[in-house]
């Protein structure tokens, strides 16, 4: 039977709400859409609630009425403000000399403990690099594995509780209660990226409106990740100055004139700021020179955070670079160059069924993420924001949103035994203990009430 999922991408210039049916085998269908300016937010952080409602209901509202359908709970995406990244690791005995789902949760569980972690943030995502079985090193995935120990190495990022608890407050305020909540740089990662950039290691920038993100995935996981409060709206309003012009016509100019490519020595001719009835006229080399500088610029921390993190020589596969921002012209060029020469791809959001044409722009690829995680397209094993473990492979039974502030016995997933990539997934093994028997049938009373 499938589900129908809502997704909503909370970016700083517009809100995307997508809705979408997910079958039992994970294939997606899109079945509606809405976009609405964003309202009360400012660098990717909400600073209004009640105008981040009215923006979000707005959205949500249209793509309702494209699908037809009634959604209660939403995944919704989550900026790289205000966000802090740690790694950690933890270490656990395996008493039967076979790894089982149990095991993997446990010393997953044991490295978020060991974490040290400040009382005013809350995890996002716990996101596990390195495996380790009994001294062999990178393990791709221990499950069914015969050890006596278990180590993990995990990448974990925070964020502060009460921007999470704003955004809930506003998706709340939207008619709508949060399920699960996605940092947008993954969001995006998920809706670009391939498996042999994964491998190979990648940088994924998203350049906004007012934001950019950059996630390192190299190997399994997401390794480092880091948040710039620079976008194309920054061009805008260099532009403003620069030429003496309102934003709103500075917008136009960089729309239809801004380019990063070879300089034109035409005229244009543009009202002035404070006296739209007068007009003077503006060399296109002038724009040229003001988008340049700022999108130089902004490239160049974006490069010097890729140095910082000290996985500079893990990127095999380049930079994918996406987000509205993206589609500047020449801007690829530039990033080659910026970047020291390494490979530099545009990247558009995977295609669904469904997808509308406007939805395949750039700047939709955090949404579109946000649909592909809800069918498991994250990665291997993961701790969500509801503190739960997850698996890639997981068939889940039901959704529901679990309050952040309350302990919670999240039951173990449940995973399919299919074929994937000519390799058989290995289904959990069944404990042989008398108290598993007890575990079992609270786990069955629970799943019964939901229903």
């Amino acid at each position: 039977m499938s589900r129908t999922v809502l997704a909503v991408d909370i970016g700083s210039t517009k809100i995307c709400a997508i809705i979408a049916e997910i079958a039992n085998d994970n294939s997606i269908s899109i079945t509606g859409a809405g976009t609405s300016k964003a309202q009360g937010l400012k660098k990717g952080s909400i600073t209004n609630i009640e105008l981040a409602s009215r923006s979000i209901k707005s959205a949500i509202n249209d793509a309702k009425r494209v699908s037809g359908s009634e959604v209660k709970t939403a995944i919704v995406s989550i900026s790289g403000a205000y966000t802090k990244s740690l790694n950690s690791s933890g270490i656990v005995n395996i008493q039967n000399k076979e790894v089982s789902f149990k095991e993997i949760e446990r010393v997953m569980q044991t490295s978020l403990y060991n974490a040290n972690i400040p009382n005013e943030y809350e995890v996002l995502h716990a996101l596990p690099f390195n495996f380790k079985v009994d001294d062999q090193d990178y393990i791709e995935d221990p499950l069914g594995m015969n050890a006596s120990r278990l180590e993990v190495d995990t990448h974990i990022i925070t964020t502060q509780k009460s921007n999470l608890n704003n955004l809930k407050k506003a998706v709340r305020g939207a008619g709508v209660e949060v399920e699960n909540i996605v940092l947008t740089g993954y969001a995006s990662s998920i809706a670009t990226l391939n498996d042999d950039e994964k491998e190979l290691g990648v940088a994924l920038i998203d350049i906004g409106g007012n934001t950019s993100n950059i996630i390192i995935h190299s190997g399994n996981s997401i390794r480092y990740n880091d948040f710039l409060g620079v976008g194309s709206n920054h061009v805008t309003s260099d532009l403003s100055m620069a030429l003496h012009t309102p934003l709103n016509i500075a917008d136009s100019v960089k729309i239809n004139y801004g380019s990063l490519l070879s300089p034109s020595n035409d005229l244009i001719e543009l009202p002035i700021i404070g006296d739209e009835n007068s007009t003077h006229e503006v060399s296109l080399e002038v724009v040229h020179n003001v988008v340049y500088a700022r999108v130089e610029e902004t490239l160049m921390i974006l490069a010097q955070f890729i140095e910082n993190s000290g996985l500079k020589d893990k990127i095999g596969a380049g930079v994918v670079l996406t987000g509205g921002f993206s589609q500047m012209d020449g801007i690829r060029e530039l990033a080659v160059a910026t970047f020291g020469s390494v490979p530099v791809r545009l990247a558009k959001p995977k295609e669904m069924n469904g997808l509308f044409d406007n939805l395949r722009s750039p700047e939709y690829s955090s949404a579109i993420g946000l649909i592909l995680y809800s069918a498991s397209a994250y990665t291997l094993y993961e701790i969500d924001v509801n503190k739960r473990v997850r698996h890639s492979n997981e068939m889940l039974t039901e959704h529901t949103s679990i309050n952040l502030t309350e302990e919670h016995d999240i039951p173990t997933p449940q995973l399919r035994t299919e074929k994937k990539d000519g390799m058989a997934t290995i289904s959990l093994k069944k404990e042989k203990k008398s108290d598993e028997a007890g575990a079992f049938s609270k786990f069955w009373n629970w799943a019964t009430q939901l229903f």
